[in-house]
């Protein structure tokens, strides 16, 4: 063969493999969250991350990583912002560096119920989050794609509370951003930033008289150990955001894209009914361990809460009435 038949051979060969070989490349993302083993947001990733692969026939491979192993909240989101971790999720108000509004996601009582809750925090059916979206985008590279249903907020204590006069002048357990300290503030308690990671020793040396989170996070983490008194305040409807890096979202093909879009969608769902399941068999784990549940039957004050929650936090945060005002009409 001729010298010049073998460079048309290899050239033949060369574009016939091309398709293959492009077919087998995929994409790598490294996804971060705070979350335990047990919880309903690492069964979410989990669950996100193995949905993802399926939909794209293993062109995006997401690998997890629970249990704050790339860094702690803050250092979670600056990965994300600058791109050496691609996804995350925490609460919106975590993104509040870049725009504090995203904060009014996780406004106390702000919603009526976990379908409102949902349908209010996506980006398809709330006109709030497409506004506060774009300025995400623009002010710190990060984009709001998922959202899913991680249960109600309840109180847990050293003591039994019953309204915020209980919890004056004690030190209780805040998320380190601004909307935690002021809805702790508005229970009458003084706000102590601590991180999920050191949440149990700061319980268990008396740093704090108690905290706020889901039943499955109380239960995943076995808070009754230091705490034995749970009030079922329900003040938050517990929606995390999953975010990502703007130009690893973008660098995807569209039609990637839109396959992850909807497996955001579908596992958002899952997560529902996943509390749903749950809340019943909770309160029993709770209660074996010997917990005390504090409820309105047994005298919890939630218009006390509800009232005096409401009025730190337009306080602190005067422009959220238009919003919150958009967030009630969103149906759901």
């Amino acid at each position: 063969m001729s010298t010049i038949a073998r460079a048309i051979t290899l050239v033949v060969a060369l574009v016939l493999a091309a398709p293959a070989a492009f077919a087998q490349q995929k994409t790598v993302w490294r996804y971060a969250h705070v979350g335990a083993e047990g919880e309903s947001q690492t069964r979410y990733a989990t669950e996100l991350a193995k949905l993802v692969n399926e939909k794209t026939q293993g062109r995006v491979e997401i690998r997890v990583f629970p249990g704050s192993q790339l860094g702690n909240l803050s250092e979670m989101v600056d990965s994300v912002r600058i791109g050496s971790v691609q996804m995350a999720h925490h609460d919106f108000s975590s993104l509040d560096r870049f725009d504090k509004d995203v904060a009014v996601f996780n406004a106390p009582f702000a919603f009526r119920n976990p379908e409102h809750a949902m349908r209010a925090t996506a980006e398809a059916t709330s006109p709030v989050l497409q506004e506060i979206n774009q300025r995400l985008v623009e002010k710190g590279g990060v984009r709001i794609v998922g959202n899913f249903y991680r249960g109600a907020r309840q109180l847990t204590a050293r003591y039994p509370v019953k309204s915020p006069k209980d919890m004056a002048g004690k030190k209780f357990r805040a998320v380190p951003v601004a909307l935690w300290n002021s809805m702790i503030k508005g229970m009458g308690a003084v706000p102590t930033p601590v991180e999920i990671a050191e949440i149990m020793p700061a319980l268990m040396t008396g740093l704090v008289d108690g905290q706020e989170n889901p039943l499955n996070n109380i239960i995943a983490r076995k808070m009754w150990e230091a705490n034995k008194f749970v009030m079922m305040t329900s003040h938050m409807e517990s929606v995390l955001a999953v975010f990502v890096n703007e130009q690893a979202w973008k660098a995807l093909p569209a039609a990637d894209r839109k396959l992850m879009e909807e497996a955001y969608l579908e596992v958002g769902k899952r997560s529902l009914q996943w509390a749903k399941d749950a809340e019943a068999g909770e309160v029993d784990v709770l209660k074996k361990n010997g917990v005390t549940i504090i409820d309105e039957k047994s005298g919890l004050d939630l218009k006390a809460f509800r009232d005096a929650v409401s009025k730190q936090i337009l306080t602190d945060f005067p422009n959220w009435g238009p919003y919150l005002t958009k967030l009630n009409e969103v149906q759901g």
